[in-house]
């Protein structure tokens, strides 16, 4: 049996690479271009430039040709995944490793109730936490966490993708798993923000810090387990997003710090800043969940134009103060 990658954008093609180190595998794409680049030049010149690709890595444009693969990476772009399955060849029950991280608009559906609904009965997992796509491909050192129903089951899942550079750690919370690399992207644009904005590295480390703790606090209503979101998945994953220019979605909070609007920081880009999806569909789900986010509330109203820096700053500012953590009465405090 063989593994097939779902999607050729930069991860996709990353973890295609990285798992051809011990068996060949075939990535699909939805553009012809790459196919032809994967197959003929070893590259992806279109989402992944400059990186050598494995001449075990095989692609095609036909979906149809998975169908052999037990182990199916599913990268497509968040709000894609559930259309992408549907149109696959799923008769063969492969297990499904989402390694797409985001919320599903409209519905406010995780990435593995999403693939529940499109592949009844099929085996899910996650794949989550902090990891570039180049430095991945590459084979620089990589943790990441994989959670599955049962540890059991993710633990075995890890033992067969795992590779020298590329180590998954077991979990069965898929939920916080999941919560922590949707909420991240959009934290990410916050501390783009705040730099674009030359607001400085004190501002972006309370960005950070109370960043967290929306993330956790919308992790466990959700049901997921705090200790999952102060891993690689939550934790580390922000940690790894929001300082480096090397993620779309810091790049992207960085223009709109400097003055631009999302439709001109978004034009003309290839690759998806997830978090721009996620941050809307994050504010209503937050809110259907009665849980207070107040950075991820500004991100969302920068990227729809209804404030600009210097109004979101002033609110977030402006808020009444509160006390950090648990209180002696032991209630944890809300807001920023």
């Amino acid at each position: 049996m063989s593994i097939a990658v779902v999607g050729a954008g930069a991860w996709g093609t990353a973890l295609a690479n990285a798992m051809a180190l011990d068996e060949d595998v075939l990535i699909w794409a939805r553009e012809p271009e790459v196919v032809e680049a994967i197959n003929s030049g070893h590259e992806n010149t279109l989402f992944l430039p400059g990186v050598t690709l494995s001449p075990r890595v095989r692609a095609t444009s036909a979906l149809g040709d998975l169908a052999a693969s037990d182990l199916w990476l599913v990268v497509p772009p968040a709000q894609f995944l559930g259309r992408v399955l549907a149109e696959a060849p799923l008769e063969g029950r492969p297990t499904l490793l989402l390694c797409a991280k985001g919320i599903e608009a409209g519905s406010h559906r995780l990435m593995a109730e999403v693939a529940a609904d499109a592949a009844p009965g099929a085996a899910l997992a996650v794949l989550s936490g902090p990891s570039f796509a180049a430095e991945t491909a590459r084979g620089l050192p990589t943790a990441v966490t994989l959670a599955a129903a049962t540890e059991r089951q993710a633990a075995a899942l890890a033992e067969r993708i795992a590779r020298p550079t590329f180590r998954p750690y077991a979990s069965d919370d898929i939920v916080g798993a999941e919560i922590g690399g949707a909420v991240k992207n959009v934290l990410a644009i916050a501390c783009g923000v705040v730099i674009g904005a030359g607001l400085g590295e004190n501002a972006r480390a309370a960005i950070l810090a109370r960043g967290f703790a929306e993330m956790t606090r919308f992790g466990v209503a959700r049901g997921g387990r705090a200790e999952t979101l102060a891993g690689l998945s939550g934790l580390g994953d922000l940690v790894l997003t929001c300082g480096s220019t090397q993620s779309r979605n810091m790049s992207l909070g960085m223009a709109l710090g400097q003055g631009q609007t999302a439709e001109q920081a978004l034009s003309g880009k290839l690759s998806v800043a997830e978090g721009a999806a996620t941050a809307p569909v994050l504010l209503e789900a937050a809110k259907a969940a009665g849980v207070d986010m107040p950075i991820s509330a500004a991100v969302a109203d920068l990227l729809a134009g209804r404030a600009n820096v210097t109004e979101v700053v002033k609110r977030l500012l402006s808020r009444p103060l509160k006390a950090e953590g648990p209180s002696s009465s032991g209630q944890r405090a809300e807001g920023l």
